[in-house]
């Protein structure tokens, strides 16, 4: 009676690195280009967040005599305050928008609120706990974030 062997054919150790290797390879290739799409997502959310905003700030104003959102009972002699913008943009009668969107890069969408003697910061606050920097006096509202996009613009500056 003859004896039937089987030999088993496997992969080396130097082929399974090899493997490895070259997929580790195509993947520092790879992922960069990722992060790029990540990266312009975010500016664009950032950009399309404030275009919301302020767009909903101009309507409340339109809606209101001029009045843009921030003032308790919309009198520009009171000082402008977080509650009064949220409230007045969100809730009751001239909501333009059911919530604040939220900052695209550090996931806040508290606003800053300057008063109207305070000067317009000139960049981003930190720490970062605002999303959105308002002052209801000149219906300004900036990004809170520091750095710059893709193409070298400030965030500050959308």
């Amino acid at each position: 009676m003859k004896s039937v062997v089987k030999t088993c054919s496997a992969f080396s150790l130097v082929e399974l690195m090899i493997v490895v290797a070259i997929l580790g390879i195509l993947a520092a290739i790879v992922f960069p280009e990722f992060q790029g799409h990540t990266q312009r997502a975010k500016e664009a959310a950032a950009k399309d967040n404030l275009r919301i905003l302020r767009q909903a700030i101009e309507r409340y104003a339109a809606e209101h005599n001029g009045v843009p959102p921030g003032y308790q009972n919309n009198d520009t002699a009171q000082k402008p305050n977080y509650l009064y913008a949220f409230g007045q943009l969100t809730y009751g009668p001239g909501a333009c928008i059911s919530d604040l969107p939220k900052n695209p890069f550090n996931g806040h969408k508290a606003l800053l609120v300057i008063s109207d003697t305070g000067a317009f910061p000139t960049e981003p606050t930190l720490p970062t706990i605002y999303g959105w920097i308002y002052k209801p006096a000149t219906r300004t509202i900036r990004l809170n974030w520091t750095g710059t996009d893709s193409e070298g613009v400030k965030y500050f500056d959308y």
